[in-house]
C-alpha cells in the first residue's frame, strides 16, 4: 500500500488554528483613563469669574475682546496693566467704566489718550453696575485661557476618549486573528482535497468526467420561441416608456439641489442655534416679489464683534468632526466675509477694497411662473419653514421642495384664507361660502386654481 503523504497534518493545522484563535480573540480590556481637571480662576479684588463672563457678555462683548483690540481695546489683565503700565489703581477703572465721558472731560491724561487712539469712539456709560459687578468683570479678564486637552477632539470623534482607542485597537487584532484563522481554514481545506486525490489515486479509483451531452443554446431556444420574443419585446417596449417618461418628468426639478457656496453660511448655527429670525436676513420678502440676497452689512451687523466662532456650548458633534466643522473652519469663513466686504481687523475700520461674492442660487421659478413673497409671507401669514424645509438644522443649504405646478396647487387645495380682520375678503367670503356650502375657503375655492394667477 502506498504511503500518502501529509496524511495527518489536518488535526495539526486545525490545532494550530485554534491556538492562534484563542490566543488573539480574549477579550482585550482598557482602563479608562479619567482625569479630573480643576481650572482656577485669578479674582482680582475677590471677584467672582463666572458672573463676570455673564456681565462681559452682557455689556462688553459688543465692542471688546480679550484678546485682540476691537472697537475698543483688548481687556486681558487690563488691571493688572494698567497698574503695571500706567500707575492706575482700582478706582479709576471703576470711575472710568460707570462714567467714561466724566473722566475724559476731567482732563485725565491716560483718558484723553485712550480716546484718541480709538478715532473718538465714546464708550457706553455703565452707571448701573456697582463695584462688586466690576470686580467680577475684571477678575474673568485676569482669569487664565483655558487649556483644551490634546485628546479633546479625538475624544469627541470616538466618543469615550482612551478607553474607545484602547477598544479599536483590540478589535483591529482581533479581526486580524480571524483573518489568520480563515487563511489557515482555506489553506486546510486545499490540503484535505489535495489528500483525498492522492488517496483515491493510491487506491486505484479513477474520476471520470461525464461527457454531457450536447443540447441547443438557450438564446436560439429563445429565438425560435416568437410568442417569447413578442412578449419580451412588449415589456422592453413599455418599461422604456416608463423610464424615459418618469425621465422627462424631473427635468427642471432640482429638489435636494445644495451647491457649494464661496462663503460657508450655516443655517443651523445661525438660524438654529442663534435663534435668528429667517426675514432679519431676508427682509425683502416681507414687501417684495423676491426674498432677496442679504448684504454684507447685513453680515458685518454682527461679525463685526463676531471675529471667530467659539463653538456650540455642547461641544461639536461627531458628524460636525467627520465633515471638517471645527471651529477653526468657520473662523475662516468668516475671514472670508472680512476679506469680501474690506474689513481692517486691526484697525476696525473698512477699507474700501471690497470684492462682490458670487453667490450660488438655489431655488428658481420658470420665467412663465409667478409668485410673490410678500403675498405668502406677509399676508397668508405662511412660515418660510412650509417651502423651505426645516433651516434651522441645514448645515448646507437646500432644495426642501420640489416647487412643482402640482405641488403649488396641493397647497392651495389645503390652505385656507385667513379672513379674520381683513374687511376686503367680507363680503366675498360669504358669498363664496354659501355658494360652496362651507366656513372656510381654501386658496383654490378664491381663485387660487385659475391659470392667470401664476401666469402672465
Amino acid at each position: 500500500m502506498k504511503k500518502v503523504p501529509y496524511r495527518n497534518q489536518f488535526s495539526k493545522i486545525l490545532g494550530l488554528a485554534l491556538i492562534v484563535f484563542l490566543l488573539f480573540a480574549s477579550p482585550l480590556t482598557a482602563q479608562d483613563a479619567a482625569v479630573d481637571v480643576t481650572a482656577t480662576e485669578a479674582a482680582a479684588g475677590g471677584g467672582d469669574a463666572a458672573k463676570g463672563k455673564a456681565l462681559f457678555n452682557q455689556n462688553c462683548a459688543a465692542c471688546h475682546a480679550l484678546n485682540r483690540k476691537m472697537t475698543g481695546p483688548a481687556l486681558a489683565n487690563v488691571e493688572s496693566r494698567l497698574n503695571e503700565d500706567e500707575g492706575l489703581e482700582k478706582e479709576w477703572l471703576y470711575r472710568w467704566i460707570k462714567n467714561s465721558s466724566g473722566v475724559i472731560k476731567s482732563g485725565d491724561a491716560y483718558a484723553n489718550k485712550v480716546y484718541a487712539e480709538y478715532n473718538q469712539a465714546a464708550m457706553t456709560a455703565f452707571p448701573t453696575l456697582s463695584d462688586g459687578d466690576i470686580d467680577d468683570i475684571l477678575a474673568y479678564t485676569a482669569a487664565p485661557a483655558p487649556v483644551a486637552p490634546a485628546t479633546a477632539a479625538s475624544d469627541v470623534k470616538s466618543g469615550s476618549g482612551e478607553s474607545s482607542n484602547s477598544a479599536g485597537v483590540s478589535n483591529e487584532i482581533i479581526l486580524g486573528a480571524l483573518v489568520l484563522v480563515f487563511g489557515l481554514l482555506v489553506i486546510m481545506l486545499l490540503l484535505v482535497n489535495k489528500t483525498l486525490q492522492r488517496i483515491a489515486q493510491a487506491n486505484g479509483i479513477a474520476v471520470e468526467k461525464e461527457n454531457a451531452e450536447k443540447r441547443t443554446p438557450i438564446w436560439r431556444a429563445f429565438a425560435k420561441n416568437q410568442f417569447l420574443v413578442l412578449l419580451t419585446s412588449i415589456f422592453l417596449l413599455l418599461g422604456s416608456a416608463y423610464f424615459a417618461y418618469g425621465w422627462m418628468m424631473q427635468v427642471g426639478i432640482d429638489q435636494g439641489y445644495a451647491p457649494i457656496q464661496p462663503i460657508h453660511y450655516s443655517h443651523k448655527i445661525h438660524a438654529g442655534d442663534n435663534k435668528i429670525e429667517c426675514k432679519y436676513c431676508h427682509s425683502s420678502a416681507r414687501v417684495s416679489k423676491h426674498s432677496g440676497i442679504p448684504s454684507l452689512n447685513v453680515c458685518m451687523n454682527c461679525h463685526k464683534s463676531i471675529y471667530e466662532y467659539a463653538g456650540n456650548p455642547e461641544g461639536p458633534t461627531k458628524e460636525d468632526l467627520e465633515n471638517g466643522y471645527t471651529n477653526e473652519f468657520y473662523t475662516g469663513e468668516i475671514k472670508k466675509l472680512y476679506k469680501a466686504v474690506g474689513w481692517d481687523e486691526e484697525g476696525q475700520k473698512y477699507t474700501g477694497e471690497s470684492q462682490p461674492v458670487e453667490w450660488v442660487r438655489i431655488h428658481n421659478l420658470p420665467d412663465f411662473a409667478y409668485f410673490n413673497h410678500s403675498q405668502h409671507v406677509s399676508v397668508a401669514g405662511i412660515e418660510c419653514q412650509t417651502c423651505h424645509g426645516p433651516v434651522e438644522e441645514m448645515e448646507i443649504m437646500y432644495q426642501y421642495s420640489p416647487l412643482t405646478m402640482g405641488w403649488c396647487i396641493d397647497c392651495h387645495r389645503e390652505t385656507n384664507v385667513k379672513v379674520e380682520g381683513n374687511e376686503y375678503y367680507e363680503k366675498i367670503h360669504a358669498e363664496l361660502s354659501k355658494k360652496y356650502g362651507v366656513d372656510n375657503l381654501t386658496a383654490a375655492q378664491l381663485g387660487g386654481l385659475e391659470c392667470g394667477k401664476c401666469h402672465y
